[in-house]
């Protein structure tokens, strides 16, 4: 980020949003969680900013506890604690003291947060909290050096939650993946002792036969891809795992060229830390346009690009000021929208590579944070051939 002049900015974007999160964790176990009421929500067609309607608050807490939902809050707390070490200590120690009241919450109630707000099972309906827990305790791991978090992820609770040798999809709802790639950084860097604790081995093995599987000529290699070659896994935001998939095959071929390791063995085959960036790098260039369609899914990209995202404010001109029911006629409208939401990464393509520019088209054309926020991730970790910080090892 700091070679495309980018970094501050990053930065300032991310202190806008752990002050919403400090903000929103009013005590050590109360956590605002949602604001507004998803099915009503959803039935107006308005910019967030105009909206006049009554915006409910949902909260978690130890009577209506949301372990997932806290735990990774406080990994994010916990990650954006060390970008902020070295400029402001100050606020990097109030990230982290939040963190640490958040993990602690989520693990002494331990239960969904689907179940405690039954209304956002239609939307986001979580499929678990184990590895959220472990992702939050093993981001405090890497914040404080405190080894009662490395205990936590490698004692009984990485035994119950962290799935090993079974490869899965790093998205919103499952954060093994990201869990086991930043773990098997201790295999690569130490320190010593993080390496003598038993069952630490296994985050690597499995971090490994993630990568593997996103190979595609190794022997197991993924089915789930298109003729065009984008990992394809689920028709709602179809690119959240190709590019999160991406992103973490940068992240493990980064920590492969900074420690020295040449080779990654899938079953007889080996592979080296390019063909990992070989293969983010296809993600990425489909993502771009490099694809059946020739279409670039990040909007504002290029020439050819989604003119009709599924997006309120995108939709409704600068000078319009209508209400939920009137802005309808906007979401209906055949024009392209008068707004450009550039940057935003909409849902994606179809499993035979096909695209459907149409603002009803919420499957396909609906941009989401978690799309767009992980090819940050991946554009920025391959501008340069390795961003493993010192600092961090």
């Amino acid at each position: 980020m700091e070679a495309v002049d980018e970094l501050q900015p990053a930065k300032d974007s991310l202190k806008w949003i752990t002050d919403y999160l400090v903000n929103a964790h009013v005590s050590p176990s109360e956590l605002y969680v949602q604001v507004g009421d998803p099915v009503k929500d959803h039935k107006c067609w308005d910019r967030p900013e105009d909206m006049t309607e009554k915006r409910p608050l949902k909260k978690v807490n130890p009577s209506n506890p949301g372990s997932d939902v806290a735990a990774e809050t406080a990994a994010a707390m916990a990650s954006a604690s060390l970008v902020f070490k070295s400029i402001d200590m100050k606020y990097s120690k109030i990230l982290l003291e939040h963190s640490k009241d958040l993990f602690y919450f989520a693990n002494e109630n331990r239960a969904s947060y689907s179940e405690s707000i039954p209304e956002v099972r239609d939307y986001y309906d979580s499929t678990g909290y184990g590895d959220e827990l472990l992702w939050a305790a093993s981001w405090l791991y890497y914040a404080t050096k405190d080894d009662t978090y490395l205990d936590f992820v490698t004692g009984k609770d990485g035994e119950e939650f962290a799935n090993w040798e079974t490869p899965t999809w790093f998205s919103w709802d499952d954060k093994l993946p990201g869990t086991h790639v930043l773990l098997s950084r201790l295999s690569f860097f130490g320190p010593k002792a993080a390496l003598e604790k038993e069952n630490i081995d296994m985050y690597r093995k499995t971090a490994e036969a993630v990568m593997c599987g996103l190979l595609p000529d190794s022997s197991s290699a993924t089915s789930s891809r298109t003729k065009g070659g984008l990992i394809w896994v689920n028709k709602w935001h179809a690119l959240q795992q190709p590019v999160a998939s991406a992103f973490l095959a940068v992240l493990f071929s980064d920590y492969m060229i900074s420690s020295d390791t040449s080779k990654l063995e899938c079953g007889s085959d080996s592979f080296s830390p390019s063909d990992l960036r070989m293969f983010a790098m296809s993600q990425a260039d489909y993502v771009l346009g490099d694809n059946p369609m020739k279409l670039s899914y990040l909007v504002g990209y290029g020439d050819n690009y989604p003119k009709y995202v599924h997006h309120r404010g995108a939709s409704i001109p600068a000078h319009e000021k209508p209400g939920c029911i009137e802005g309808y006629k906007w979401l209906e409208s055949d024009k392209p929208n008068p707004n450009i939401a550039t940057g935003a990464l909409v849902g994606g393509p179809s499993k035979n590579d096909k695209y459907t520019d149409s603002r009803n088209n919420s499957m396909q054309g609906e941009p989401s944070t978690y799309n767009s926020a992980v090819l940050v991730g991946l554009l920025s970790g391959l501008v340069s051939m390795t961003s493993v910080p010192k600092s961090f090892t």
